[in-house]
């Protein structure tokens, strides 16, 4: 495939032509993609705001429609989808279509939040006053996404801009820019508007992202990367004081508690920690459990990660598909290392290998961990279980909120007065309470600490794409 930048509602090649697209899997070239720079997104944001006023000037309604259509579309095209993203990050198939309809409910509830911007009246202080509070969209909008989730981190952060009025430039990871290429074809099928969405692919993400940063018209910048990139934005923003939504790293906690159900425990964990072979932003990377049940939860996640297999994604059962690149797959291995050296016990796996360009890391289970340990420290982003004693639920709290990330963060318990208690003492965002899987379109995403400012999903999640003004009417 051969991807082009959408600007203006056309396809274009870029000044400085094009990169490769790799599958991760083999190595094996899928296809390329325009290498779009600052040139490219002066043009994109000037389609953006050319486009602004007519698409903001559109009732919700009509709004809705086009993006109710982009949703039809995606869903028809699932498996579609579903392979470009197996093809350009990896995942295993299933997964990836799991993905595509994640990715469509934000297209789908956030028409229906479109109509739902809801103004107030405020009493007077006079009777010759009348006092209202009314909603507009912030404008000209800059995305920029990860290559973990090439359509849901797309759409999480383009429909709610799109909903409130506003116009949007997406700039995707050099990783998986073909994902967002097949998106921007459907939303040209869907007959959106020519600038109201606009794709600039290329590998100088600085480059790119400098410009939604300096240019003025760029009122609102989205993105979702790591905490030190979302320094960086903030830093360059403050002269503008430019409009930031900023998902970040996280460093997510499990904790299983002494009267936990263990088999939803090990099924919950399973779900968090090994999904996307680990490289999600919210899985759990600190598994914290109770002494008393210590031997049992391991021993029963050892027999579950056991029949996860290792491979390409398309190829049938597999469970666990590559690491994105070379330095993601270093990493993980210098985090076992380390905790091994300094005396944890491999419990399962702790092998990775390369292959023809590709690199692959065995799920793994590690016991008698320290908080010493890097691994309990930094964010692995792999398939990596690290499970450490804790011998109280206060003990499990305090070494959860250790981490100067909150993003998100599970425990099981099956006491309701415990819980409440325990989902109220976490600092995070997002607390999955015998869940591994708690994100939906119709909640709020987002963390707190250096995990990000603001939230994505649910009815907050197109606040951050609108401005509140006030009007005060002397009669």
């Amino acid at each position: 495939m051969d991807g082009r930048l959408f600007i203006n509602g056309e396809w274009s090649k870029a000044d400085k032509g094009s990169f490769p697209v790799n599958n991760p899997a083999n190595n094996d070239n899928i296809g390329t993609a325009a290498d779009g720079g600052k040139k490219e997104t002066q043009e994109a944001i000037e389609a953006a705001e050319a486009a602004l006023s007519s698409w903001s000037g559109l009732t919700a309604a009509e709004r809705s429609a086009y993006l109710k259509e982009i949703h039809r579309l995606m869903m028809d095209r699932q498996t579609e989808l579903a392979e470009m993203i197996t093809l350009e990050m990896g995942k295993p198939l299933h997964e990836a279509k799991g993905e595509v309809a994640y990715a469509a409910s934000f297209l789908e509830w956030y028409a229906e939040e479109a109509k739902r911007v809801y103004g107030e009246t405020i009493p007077a202080g006079s009777p010759d006053k009348r006092m209202m509070v009314i909603h507009q969209p912030v404008g000209v909008v800059g995305a920029i996404t990860p290559w973990n989730f090439p359509q849901a981190m797309v759409t999480r952060k383009v429909a709610p801009a799109l909903a409130a009025g506003c116009s949007v430039i997406l700039k995707p990871a050099e990783d998986t820019p073909l994902s967002a290429v097949k998106f921007a074809e459907i939303c040209e099928e869907a007959g959106l508007p020519k600038g109201v969405f606009n794709l600039v692919t290329g590998e100088a993400a600085s480059e790119i992202g400098g410009e939604f940063m300096n240019n003025e018209t760029v009122r609102k910048v989205t993105f979702t990367g790591s905490t030190e990139v979302g320094k960086i934005l903030m830093e360059q923003g403050a002269d503008q004081i430019k409009k930031l939504s900023l998902e970040l790293g996280g460093h997510a906690p499990i904790l299983v508690l002494d009267d936990a159900d263990i088999e939803k425990a090990v099924n919950g964990t399973v779900a968090s920690k090994f999904r996307n072979a680990g490289q999600t932003c919210v899985c759990g990377n600190r598994i914290y459990v109770h002494d008393s049940v210590y031997d049992t939860f391991v021993e029963k996640l050892q027999e579950k990660v056991a029949t996860l297999k290792v491979g390409d994604g398309f190829a049938e059962g597999v469970a666990i598909g590559p690491l994105i690149n070379e330095e993601g797959y270093e990493k993980v291995d210098r985090h076992v290392k380390d905790a091994v050296d300094k005396g944890a016990e491999l419990v399962t796996g702790g092998e990775g290998y390369e292959e023809n360009g590709a690199y692959f890391y065995q799920p793994t289970i590690l016991k008698n961990i320290d908080s010493d340990m890097v691994i309990m420290e930094e964010e692995t982003f792999g398939p990596i279980a690290p499970v450490q004693k804790i011998t109280s639920t206060e003990e499990g709290i305090r070494l959860a909120n250790g981490s100067p990330f909150g993003l998100a963060a599970y425990f099981f318990t099956e006491s309701m007065s415990r819980g409440m208690k325990v989902a109220e003492g976490l600092e995070f965002g997002i607390v999955g309470w015998n869940d591994g899987a708690p994100s939906a379109a119709q909640a709020p995403f987002g963390g707190w600490k250096q995990s990000g400012i603001g939230r994505e999903g649910g009815h907050q999640g197109i606040d951050p794409f609108l401005e509140t003004k006030y009007i005060s009417i002397g009669l």
